[in-house]
């Protein structure tokens, strides 16, 4: 099972691009075009991710933990 991210990138009646990932909340960002609209939220992304990961590894700092690193989690969505 695999779990996609959907990216998505409107235009700005104001000029520019604003884009966001549906399934992560906090996601989103801005650009004057779709390339840097879309590559500024791969760094939104990887900082809510990295944020998350510290945060929620805080509270186990002195426990004995097993991690596997995974790219992706669950179902992807028929269309």
């Amino acid at each position: 099972m695999r779990y996609m991210f959907t990216e998505v990138i409107v235009e700005s009646s104001e000029g520019g691009y604003i884009a966001y990932v549906e399934e992560l909340p906090g996601a989103h960002t801005q650009g004057e075009t779709v390339e840097e609209a879309s590559r500024r939220l791969d760094e939104a992304v990887d900082i809510i991710l990295t944020g998350n990961r510290r945060f929620t590894r805080a509270p186990f700092a002195s426990a004995r933990v097993v991690r596997v690193r995974r790219r992706a989690f669950g179902r992807e969505e028929a269309r």
